[in-house]
């Protein structure tokens, strides 16, 4: 039993380290990026409300997509402004975007401020395309 539980651990450590898979130029790519400190956890979640199997990246056909990502960030200060311990939250956030492009780089960037939490969907010339559009928090 020993044995086969140091074979499941070191299994899923292995399969948490597999290489990026190369960008299929039919689709766009969905890179992350989390600006601010605080972050600690920003993955793909669902692809038009499809969990996915890998969080690392959103890889999409051209066209319209909603993308779900969960995003856990840390807070400080405390609820009276004491010196506390950092609070973690865990939030889940919805982009929807139109217009995706095949053979396009994008980045979805999260961000705290205080409890809230936003995203928003940037194309390759730095402009914003999409802010989220659902944010569903766990206290």
């Amino acid at each position: 039993m020993h044995r086969l539980t140091l074979l499941l651990a070191a299994s899923l450590l292995a399969g948490c380290q597999s290489p990026m898979p190369a960008a299929d130029p039919g689709k766009a790519w969905v890179d992350f990026s989390m600006p601010t400190p605080g972050g600690k956890v920003l993955m793909a979640e669902r692809l038009d409300n499809v969990r996915l199997r890998d969080g690392r990246f959103f890889q999409v056909a051209p066209g319209s997509h909603e993308l779900t990502v969960r995003f856990d960030f840390e807070i400080f200060g405390g609820s009276q402004g004491l010196d506390t311990d950092p609070q973690e939250r865990l939030c889940y956030m919805t982009v929807r975007y139109d217009h995706f492009e095949a053979g396009q780089r994008y980045r979805l960037e999260a961000r705290s401020l205080a409890f809230t939490p936003s995203a928003r969907l940037i194309n390759r010339q730095g402009q914003i395309v999409a802010e989220e559009r659902q944010i569903n928090c766990v206290p």
